[in-house]
């Protein structure tokens, strides 16, 4: 066993207690159960728990509900643990495989088609769409409403 004299001891308390004052208690959003990666976060699975951590690294995690539900899980967020922020993603509003509609607006010109995207997309991403008529692979932007808008991006 190493003895430590006063003077070390008085040292590590300074430390403990000058590292602890810079940290705060902070309720974070915390899974009730395991959520597995392409699960969606619903409410109810949700409980509200306290840790303590410094206030810029909470930035990383979850606070409220509202940052959560709805979102798809990424990675599996186990019980009782905070959830990182960007352990989360947006649902696809289009699915690989699934026919969309194709969008393509010149001027007062709007043309529509159908498409199969080849690749899942959330609103605001760019995929690669097969033209169902043509065959061609185009892209193009996800829009909020599910459409896919092609042409000059």
């Amino acid at each position: 066993m190493v003895r430590l004299g006063t003077a070390a001891t008085a040292v590590i308390a300074a430390f403990i207690c000058a590292s602890a004052a810079h940290a705060d208690r902070i309720a974070f959003v915390v899974p009730s159960a395991v959520i597995y990666p392409g699960q969606v976060v619903g409410d109810t699975a949700l409980l509200e728990k306290t840790f303590t951590i410094r206030p810029e690294a909470a930035q990383q995690y979850a606070l409220s509900p509202d940052q959560v539900v709805g979102k798809i899980a990424r990675r599996t967020l186990l019980p009782g643990k905070p959830i990182l922020i960007n352990a989360l993603s947006e649902p696809s509003l289009v699915q690989r495989g699934v026919p969309a509609p194709l969008v393509y607006t010149a001027g007062g010109l709007t043309i529509t088609a159908m498409g199969t995207p080849l690749q899942a997309g959330s609103a605001g991403d760019f995929i690669k769409v097969r033209n169902v008529d043509s065959g061609l692979i185009v892209s193009g932007t996800v829009m909020a409403d599910g459409r896919i808008r092609v042409g000059m991006q």
